[in-house]
């Protein structure tokens, strides 16, 4: 596999899950643009992500059934009218509904990313899996930022159309650049969706990452669905821009995927995901104690994204070394627990920011951490035991 490849994965799967995380920063927008309360503009945050969940669980199967390519091509012409319907939305119920599209339809990144994974030999699997990942992130974080910005100088709608035009430059560049593949599956789409529970039946170690995953991304969508709120609620009642530019603080998480991914390589992934697990309590701790001062959330934003970033490189690792044809399917189970988990998250900090404000969400992120410890700590005193 041509590094130059790797390098395009990672570039398109960054700017494609960008269209997941543009509306973060700009929930307090949508709430003033339809005279509604912030928690109701918040539904936009979380219907994204169940559609997200919802388009792989559905979708992201047939990258072991079609060409990856022809499949990527399809995926990004449908995301390009989801996120035109998003910028034209009249309402906010048509703002949730086009949200859902973007996010079933934005689901190019998981279709690269067992792609590369195919791609690379064996003994370069996690660094390139870390590279690829490292541009999702990159998307992740930089979304925030970007969105934050167009959103305070141009508004929200004009985020949503440059998304749609990137959409339609990357059809483009992909599907002269991406090699061409064979699928491995040669059933029809129902055998291919019950081979989903076999898989699970059969797979402990996904079982495991996957409820690890979950429990993780959803201490990460948690901070990141209340933050704008949480902002404008401090003295100084930051906006958009502000909440986006917390995006670059977690860029140190990006730096340090293709990093893990070689430890995943030469050590071990399990204590790589135990590692990050303690990573992310501490960031919700920083966030308790010092989340009144922009600082003190700049320093748990690096922390918790490099939390995150870590356990879910290991984690993909893992995956991956399981069964080489049913990549794709391996990671649609993984994947659908763990944004799953992000929409479970996001309901939870949403719900707690609402009863509680700061402190609720805090609490929220740190039982949820604490959760993906247990799960670990258990497998790992099951095995002693046997």
């Amino acid at each position: 596999m041509r590094k130059s490849t790797a390098w395009i994965m990672a570039t398109a799967g960054g700017i494609v899950v960008a269209n997941n995380y543009y509306n973060q920063p700009l929930l307090p927008d949508f709430a003033a643009t339809f005279h509604v309360a912030q928690a109701h503009a918040g539904i936009v945050a979380i219907l994204t992500q169940a559609g997200y969940a919802l388009g792989m669980l559905l979708l992201l199967p047939l990258g072991d059934m079609m060409p990856r390519r022809r499949l990527i091509s399809i995926m990004l012409g449908l995301a390009t009218l989801s996120l035109a319907s998003l910028a034209m939305s009249p309402s906010l119920a048509w703002l949730a509904a086009s949200g859902f599209a973007v996010g079933f339809t934005s689901i190019v990144p998981q279709i690269m990313t067992p792609f590369a994974a195919q791609l690379a030999p064996p003994e370069q699997r996690g660094s390139v899996v870390g590279l690829v990942m490292g541009g999702l992130l990159c998307g992740i974080l930089l979304s925030r930022t970007v969105s934050g910005l167009v959103g305070a100088y141009l508004g929200w709608r004009a985020m949503y159309w440059m998304a749609a035009g990137f959409m339609i430059i990357l059809m483009i560049v992909l599907a002269a650049r991406l090699p061409h593949d064979e699928p491995v599956f040669s059933g029809r789409y129902p055998q291919l969706m019950r081979s989903l529970w076999s898989l699970i039946r059969e797979q402990p170690v996904l079982r495991q990452t996957s409820l690890i995953a979950a429990l993780q991304f959803g201490a990460f969508s948690a901070f990141w669905t209340t933050l704008a709120f949480h902002l404008y609620d401090l003295p100084g009642h930051y906006g958009s821009a502000t909440a986006g530019s917390f995006g670059l603080a977690g860029v140190v998480g990006v730096l340090a995927a293709p990093r893990v991914g070689k430890l995943a390589d030469r050590r071990s992934p399990e204590l790589a995901v135990l590692l990050s697990s303690i990573v992310l309590v501490v960031a919700y701790l920083i966030f308790a104690a010092l989340g009144t001062s922009l600082a003190g959330l700049a320093v748990g934003v690096v922390l918790l994204d490099l939390g995150m970033q870590s356990g879910h490189v290991s984690n993909m690792t893992l995956n991956f070394s399981l069964k080489a044809s049913a990549m794709s399917r391996l990671n649609t189970i993984y994947m659908v627990a763990r944004f799953f988990g992000g929409a479970v998250g996001s309901t939870l900090g949403n719900y707690a920011w609402s009863l509680w404000r700061w402190p609720g969400v805090c609490a929220v992120g740190v039982a949820l951490c604490l959760a993906a410890i247990a799960v670990q700590l258990r497998k790992r005193s099951s095995v002693a035991a046997g």
